[in-house]
């Protein structure tokens, strides 16, 4: 089993999406993985303070794997894994907020008609098959968690892939998972990403139809839902960090 040890040091700079630079406290520089592919925008600055993994592999190249930083006064979690590792274990617990009595939770499973995997599958208590998509939430505009925080392709097509699994009847649950602690509601960012947010209400749209056929109810929420709040989507679902898991 590889084993990982923790340690803090200061961001000096993030290049190429993957590779960020950090000083240690012994002010040795080194090189760390960023799991995090987007813009990262209101995550961190130089100088913050951030949170590594030292991995003993002697396979990888990159010793050491960026995990947080404490910017502006707040711990944003950027590792990208886990996410996916909480609502799996969440699911599997019985705790995920919305989605109780899940059973057979799987991870990353293909599926779709655009070659896509889910982060999490399961079954619910009649049997029926549960896709559920996280995504890792990072931006803050004002008091709020936004999603995404560039244009994301990917991300549209995990909405449509969704609010297909919902039209064969079976059950979606996007999941925006809210990495940081400083914030006190979710909400789309239409702005930067007006196709996302499309997507997402034609994904409501499937959902409604669904609703109206008796197969599942919901209350829908305003466009700014406070975290813990469910859009009848699919069935979106904003989860605060520190309390996923309890």
């Amino acid at each position: 089993m590889e084993k990982r040890d923790l340690m803090q040091g200061r961001i000096v700079n993030r290049y190429k999406r993957f590779l960020a630079d950090v000083e240690l406290p012994d002010g040795t520089i080194v090189t760390a993985h960023t799991t995090n592919t987007g813009s990262m925008t209101t995550c961190w600055a130089p100088g913050d303070a951030v949170l590594l993994s030292h991995h003993d592999d002697p396979a990888r190249k990159l010793k050491y794997t960026w995990l947080a930083c404490k910017h502006e006064g707040a711990w944003v979690g950027v590792e990208t894994g886990m996410p996916n590792r909480v609502v799996a274990d969440a699911a599997r617990s019985g705790t995920l907020p919305s989605l109780p009595g899940l059973v057979d939770v799987l991870t990353e499973q293909k599926y779709g008609s655009e070659n896509s995997r889910i982060d999490v599958l399961a079954r619910d208590a009649e049997g029926r098959r549960v896709y559920i998509e996280v995504k890792n939430t990072t931006l803050k505009i004002g008091s709020q968690a936004c999603f995404p925080d560039a244009v994301t392709e990917r991300g549209r097509k995990h909405l449509r892939e969704l609010r297909g699994m919902v039209e064969q009847g079976h059950r979606a649950a996007l999941v925006f998972f809210i990495h940081r602690d400083d914030v006190d509601a979710f909400d789309v960012a239409r702005e930067i990403d007006p196709a996302y947010a499309q997507e997402l209400d034609r994904a409501t749209a499937a959902w409604r139809r669904g609703a109206s056929s008796g197969r599942e109810t919901c209350t829908e929420k305003s466009k700014k839902w406070p975290i813990h709040a469910e859009l009848g989507a699919t069935r979106a679902i904003a989860l605060e960090t520190k309390k996923v898991g309890r």
